[in-house]
């Protein structure tokens, strides 16, 4: 039989946990001549219908039992299956045991993954571990030279199209067939993460689905090939809504990414502005529009063409401001009613959702010939919170200065080490980031603040090793510093400090971030 030849749908066996169209694929089988053999629940359905079916015991002449976990596992379910209908031994074997092949098997299975996300007892995810439904999945696609199997709902319009052509083709049946083993792959690997888990093993062995959601034009250069790939439903920038604007690139979405988590570092209306996966401006307001304008007013320049992530619905005042500016794309959780129209005056400019997003709680970092994980450095954890900061040099300060040095602390995060971060009424005023120095990121956050240094606060996402970074943000007239501490020379700084009268928070926490 050739690749394009095909083969018709006589006799189909169907056990479906999810019925949804089931009463329409049978009715649909039914009207083409096709023999239909069920199990429990789902024959049942089939009869109410007034659709013929013959139910798999009568079939077998072996009633279900242990509650249903025991039904389909029968030589009369499998060799009707696995028979390779172009071999003369196999027809010859199924025939002498009086054994009818099928030409379509169509099932889905019990719904583990869904059990375990409501928190189920252990006794009922285990009894949601399908075991007939994976065994005849896996055997008609091993057998899909003679089988069509069809594992999902989604798929039935294939069936709809096969039927009056005359059957599927091999290149169809194949097509199912790797559909059907991704399936049984998923389910399994779920059910290990699963029972990992339960035994405090889950860092033994780890499996990850991704799906592709689109192709992309190219990498972070154009020779380089890149796709999209999705590895949980919604939540992220993956599952983001385009609502505007040019397909997005790689580099749009690792900024977008960047600029998201920046934002939603924060609890109040937060706008972050990326370039580079760098933050170029990062602030809070009173409202989403004002923390716009000041995110912006840090460096205008590096703006242009940057990345804008909100954490708030964005309005018609934040959406005329960003109108003004040269803006690769915008992301937050919504729209106020005519800020999109205003954004998209700018044919290029890309406008995305993202509804209920949460920080993941895990990093992946590919590396050669491995895959490094981590937890997600969240501010605030493990102690890394402003009432567990210690204050070791200087005045106390007023509840204005001390709100900068928290917003200074929580934005550091965001940007790549080594990192300096200033700050000044809820917003950034000068960035130093990604040196391999700190003198050189403190430098840098001073030269870019400009005349703004003089009174602002800084954050430091790692501890000084020596007094002479420091010393650079006390020249530009700093008012207060946070850093973590911990350095062997820690007393230098703090003297460097005190001397001149600054004041200075330990948080006991570090914030690197080097990808």
């Amino acid at each position: 039989m050739s690749s394009s030849e095909r083969k018709a749908i006589k006799r189909a066996l169907i056990s479906v946990y999810d019925k949804s169209g089931l009463v329409e694929l049978a009715t649909s089988l039914h009207k083409h001549g096709v023999e239909i053999l069920s199990t429990g629940s789902t024959a049942k359905a089939i009869a109410t219908a007034g659709i013929p079916v013959t139910a798999v015991e009568e079939y077998t002449d072996f009633p279900e039992m242990m509650g249903g976990r025991v039904k389909t596992l029968h030589p009369r379910i499998h060799g009707g299956i696995l028979a390779d209908q172009n071999n003369p031994e196999h027809m010859a074997a199924i025939h002498s045991h009086d054994i009818a092949p099928f030409d379509l098997i169509v099932i889905n299975l019990y719904p583990f993954a869904e059990t375990i996300a409501t928190n189920s007892d252990y006794a009922e995810c285990i009894e949601q571990i399908d075991i007939g439904g994976p065994s005849m999945l896996r055997g008609a696609a091993k057998n899909h030279g003679s089988v069509a199997v069809v594992s999902n709902p989604s798929q039935y319009s294939a069936i709809y199209e096969a039927l009056p052509a005359g059957g599927f083709t091999f290149a169809e049946r194949q097509r199912l067939a790797m559909h059907t083993f991704r399936a049984t792959a998923e389910y399994d690997s779920t059910i290990a993460e699963w029972l990992g888990g339960e035994l405090g093993l889950a860092d033994e062995w780890r499996s990850f689905i991704w799906k592709k959601m689109a192709g992309l034009r190219y990498g972070e250069n154009p020779h380089q090939a890149a796709n999209l790939y999705s590895g949980a439903p919604g939540g992220g920038i993956a599952g983001a809504t385009q609502l505007h604007g040019k397909e997005m690139s790689f580099n749009n979405y690792t900024d977008g990414d960047a600029a998201l988590r920046a934002a939603f570092d924060h609890s109040g209306p937060c706008v972050a502005i990326i370039k580079h996966a760098n933050p170029c401006g990062i602030a809070v307001g009173s409202s989403i529009a004002e923390a716009h304008r000041k995110a912006h007013e840090c460096d205008p320049v590096s703006a242009f063409g940057g990345v804008i992530a909100a954490n708030r619905i964005v309005t018609k005042e934040m959406a005329d401001q960003v109108s003004e500016i040269f803006t690769e794309v915008i992301i937050a959780p919504g729209y106020e009613d005519g800020a999109v129209e205003i954004l998209a005056k700018k044919p290029s400019i890309r406008i995305l959702s993202v509804e209920n997003y949460e920080t993941p709680r895990e990093e992946l970092r590919p590396i050669s010939g491995g895959l490094l994980i981590q937890g997600s450095d969240l501010i605030d954890a493990d102690g890394d919170s402003r009432q567990h900061w210690k204050q070791v040099s200087g005045p106390e300060l007023s509840p204005d200065v001390l709100a900068d040095l928290h917003f200074a602390w929580r934005s550091v995060r965001a940007v790549k080490s080594n990192a300096i971060l200033l700050a000044k009424g809820g917003a950034s005023v000068g960035v130093g980031m990604g040196q391999v120095n700190r003198v050189d990121s403190a430098r840098l956050a001073v030269s870019r603040s400009g005349t703004r240094a003089q009174g602002s606060v800084a954050a430091s996402d790692a501890f000084f090793p020596f007094a002479d970074g420091l010393e650079i943000l006390l020249d530009a007239g700093i008012s207060a510093v946070v850093q973590p501490g911990g350095s062997v020379r820690d007393e230098e700084v703090i003297a460097a400090a005190q001397a001149r009268g600054v004041a200075m928070f330990f948080t006991g926490v570090r914030h690197f971030s080097h990808a």
